[in-house]
């Protein structure tokens, strides 16, 4: 208990000074500052979250559709490649060769098209921050 009077007496007998308030006020914009960076930061980063989710969305629809397409144009009796030797593993694949192949061309075009959309964001985002230097340095 004489601890806590203690110490609880010598927090009431410090009283900060502000000698110099231009340098006070500085210090705080500059802070000010810093925190409004970081907000419009992860600002920017979560619309790019969205961004990536719709255009995920929007790959899983085309992939989609042309996956059916291709599902559909092709004849249901003919598989689309065979194998001579009689295995049992080679049978199934080449009696599922087109679901093999339409879930291949599904990937693929997702792979794809989900790189193309990362290397613009990338290319975006490095002159997002290039700029945002250089009015730094200004």
């Amino acid at each position: 208990m004489e601890k806590d009077k203690k110490l609880e007496e010598l927090f009431l007998a410090q009283k900060p000074t502000f000698d110099d308030k231009a340098e006070f006020m500085a210090t705080v914009t500059r802070r000010l500052d810093a925190v409004e960076f970081v907000r419009q930061h992860q600002e920017a980063t979560l619309r790019r979250y969205k961004l990536a989710m719709v255009a995920a969305f929007v790959v899983g629809i085309v992939s989609g559709a042309v996956s059916i397409a291709f599902v559909l144009s092709t004849p249901v009796d003919v598989p689309l490649f065979t194998f001579s030797v009689e295995s049992s593993i080679l049978l199934w694949i080449a009696e599922n060769s087109r679901l093999i192949a339409t879930t291949a061309l599904a990937l693929l075009m997702s792979f794809g098209i989900m790189s193309i959309i990362s290397n613009v964001q990338d290319i975006l985002a490095l002159r997002h921050y290039r700029d945002a230097i250089h009015t730094l340095c200004e």
